[in-house]
């Protein structure tokens, strides 16, 4: 009887100090993509499908927050199934989110359904981009639309690329609305360096 009260504690202060949902979560779409067949185009589209459940709501619509959760578990699965994240292991390096912007046009409503499509729109010297829309599948409306910079630390998008396609690979053309994204990116990184000085430390 005592183990079992023991139990209970450990998973009460477990639940009290982690988000332990969004990891079994993680856990979750991390077996389904591996046992899905492998996707050799490293830019081609793919879909999850989700529901607006009463644990994603603030008035009866999806959180805010909760469309940038879903697009971390969309990447994820992205990776994996097209071997990003195996030429990271392989070249011992790692990436991290470096921006993220996202417009959102129209509520996802509780018990609404969605596909979430998830896609590598192109990359420079030092960051993969990708584009992440939610679909509404009542009416195929583009609900919302997000861009995510995913920088790459101890490697680049090339190498990768390479490792993966034993080639070298050209780098798709940026979409004219992306270009102005990753230009406001850069001017708003440059603004901030020289207001904490750095620019002139590398000088």
């Amino acid at each position: 009887m005592w183990w079992l009260l023991w139990l209970l504690a450990a998973l009460l202060v477990l639940f009290c100090s982690l988000d332990v949902w969004y990891f079994l979560r993680v856990a979750a779409v991390v077996l389904r993509a591996w046992f899905q067949p492998q996707i050799r185009d490293i830019t081609a589209e793919q879909t999850l499908t989700g529901r607006v459940s009463p644990h994603d709501i603030d008035m009866c619509h999806m959180n805010n927050a909760r469309y940038l959760r879903e697009c971390d578990f969309a990447r994820f699965s992205l990776y994996i199934r097209n071997g990003v994240f195996k030429g990271l292991r392989a070249l011992k390096a790692s990436m991290v989110v470096g921006a993220t912007t996202i417009r959102y046009r129209r509520p996802l409503c509780i018990g609404e359904g969605f596909e979430l499509r998830s896609r590598i729109v192109s990359w420079d010297d030092k960051a993969f981009y990708l584009e992440q829309r939610f679909v509404s599948t009542k009416d195929g409306l583009v609900c919302a639309v997000m861009y995510c910079k995913q920088s790459i630390i101890r490697s680049s998008p090339d190498k990768i690329m390479q490792h993966l396609c034993k080639r070298k690979v050209d780098c798709p053309e940026f979409p004219e609305d992306l270009q102005h994204w990753v230009n406001f990116i850069s001017a708003s990184s440059q603004a901030l360096r020289a207001e904490s000085g750095l620019e002139e430390k590398s000088k």
